[in-house]
């Protein structure tokens, strides 16, 4: 079924069609309706405008190209399996729910409790705004991701996110099975009660980082304004500049250049701390 240039309103407008393909359609109008698309297989949407609650619920292969949801587009994609959204604007809030097999690219989500409970979820040359971003998501690969919010990533496991930008406060508590490499990770209280979290060739910036972890890592990275880190965590850690202070971590080893402060007034705090002052000067070389 081919649906071109209509303005469709109504309550489940087109529910429970099988290949349905629509071309500059707009779910909007008086009769407000909601769950235009509901429990539809095979979804082509292209250049559509969605103004309506709830339209994609329980919905086998939507792909969506160029389309813009709303604001008043509320928890759009719910319950549905194998999705593709390019070059779309996703500007309602919880706007993708308990979905599996998503692949984002070239779009903009500006959507509270964006991503809850998501299993299979791709995304590429993404922007971002959100809070608590991809809470309880598994299995997420992320590339040239562009976030800012609060509270992202928390409970996530089985995640690799690349080549980004996090301006999050919060972020990776919880989480289980993440590497971050090649990005730039800004906020508090990064990392919190997280396992097996990897940061490769990563800037981190913030204060109070990476306390009560296990199995932490971080190789080859850089630490700035993170005062108090570590605090109770099972690290290993190699920096190639300073830190302004690290808090009693209980084990591993951290090997930094220079720590401006290092506190022990906790027993258990056995973690290694050794300063080597040329991995500054390697890394001023390379």
């Amino acid at each position: 079924m081919k649906v071109e240039n209509k303005t469709l309103d109504e309550e489940r407008a087109l529910y429970g069609l099988e290949y349905v393909e629509l071309d500059g359609c707009r779910f909007a109008g008086a009769a407000d309706g909601e769950s235009a698309l509901k429990e539809c297989g095979s979804v082509k949407a292209k250049a559509c405008f969605f103004d309506l609650r709830y339209p994609l619920w329980h919905d086998r292969a939507v792909a969506l190209d160029g389309c813009e949801l709303t604001e008043n587009c509320r928890a759009a994609l719910w319950y549905t399996d194998n999705i593709r959204i390019t070059k779309s604007k996703l500007h309602g809030i919880k706007a993708l729910r308990e979905c599996k097999r998503a692949v984002i690219t070239e779009s903009d989500i500006v959507s509270p409790e964006f991503g809850w409970f998501t299993d299979g979820l791709h995304m590429t040359d993404v922007t971002a705004a959100s809070e608590y971003f991809l809470m309880r998501a598994k299995n997420v690969v992320a590339n040239r991701l562009d976030f800012k919010g609060k509270y992202s990533f928390q409970y996530v496991e089985n995640a690799i996110i690349k080549n980004s930008k996090l301006d999050t406060k919060d972020a990776f508590w919880h989480s289980k099975n993440v590497r971050v490499e090649n990005s730039v990770v800004i906020g508090e209280y990064l990392g919190w009660y997280s396992k097996n979290l990897t940061f490769v060739n990563c800037t981190i910036i913030g204060t109070q980082p990476l306390c009560y972890c296990k199995n932490l890592k971080l190789i080859d990275c850089v630490m700035q304004k993170t005062d108090l880190a570590f605090e109770r965590s099972e690290v290993n850690a190699a920096l190639r500049a300073e830190i302004d202070s690290v808090k009693n971590p209980y084990k591993g080893i951290i090997i930094a250049p220079k720590v401006g402060e290092i506190i022990r007034d906790d027993a258990k705090a056995k973690c290694k701390i050794l300063i080597d002052p040329s991995l500054e000067r390697r890394a001023e070389q390379a």
